[in-house]
């Protein structure tokens, strides 16, 4: 048996993208649930990187400051370019 120290993790880009848009839905639901237009505080916290835009109700302000900025911001353009 191997020891755990010896076992290769591995990585990837998808795992990532995943664990974003995970974090995007959650933030997106609580938002909802408070009453508050998602769409809009979420852009708010991107353009200002102000985490008062996002509530702290189901730990929503905590799991995006958690998310890059920069690479949540990079993945929306591909993604809404449709390119990699």
């Amino acid at each position: 048996m191997k020891d755990e120290k010896e076992k290769t993790l591995t990585f990837s880009i998808n795992d990532k993208k995943n664990e974003t848009k995970s974090v995007l839905l959650t933030v997106y639901a609580a938002l909802s649930e408070k009453g508050y237009d998602p769409i809009n505080q979420i852009v708010g916290y991107l353009l200002s990187e102000d985490p008062t835009y996002i509530t702290n109700h189901k730990n929503a302000r905590s799991l995006i400051r958690k998310v890059d900025r920069d690479e949540l911001l990079n993945m929306l353009v591909k993604e809404y370019l449709g390119v990699e």
